[in-house]
């Protein structure tokens, strides 16, 4: 008899941890989870940003992203954004949103000092 997996509800700062997780599979670096759940107008729980050093790699990242969180919760991201140039993908969960950057395109767009407010954790590189 097949096991079905059913959809499983987790909280967004669990879901924010299984993308930590899915980052740190493919070596991401300089991880930041943003926690917006008190920052006034803001349209999501959690901003999870991380840096990637080729095209390769940062695609590499939203793929095992996107892996972890559907293993544990069986739900797919609302939409995933950037994956033809490769500089910046955006996977959207609703309440979490994950911005994978190569390096260089997270330096000019400085997301972190656009939000500020947020509370910032910062993950060791070297924490797997």
């Amino acid at each position: 008899m097949t096991e079905v997996k059913l959809k499983k509800e987790i909280s967004s700062q669990e879901l924010s941890q299984l993308v930590v997780k899915g980052m740190q599979e493919r070596k991401a670096t300089n991880i930041v989870v943003m926690d917006l759940r008190k920052v006034k107008n803001a349209f999501t729980d959690f901003f999870v940003v991380c840096s990637g050093n080729s095209d390769t790699q940062i695609d590499a990242i939203s793929e095992s992203v996107d892996k972890e969180v559907w293993e544990v919760t069986r739900t797919n991201p609302r939409s995933m954004e950037g994956k033809a140039n490769r500089e910046w993908i955006l996977v959207d969960y609703y309440d979490v949103v994950v911005h994978v950057f190569k390096k260089d395109r997270r330096e000019f767009y400085k997301l972190e000092e656009l939000w500020g407010d947020a509370e910032f954790t910062y993950i060791d590189d070297d924490a797997v």
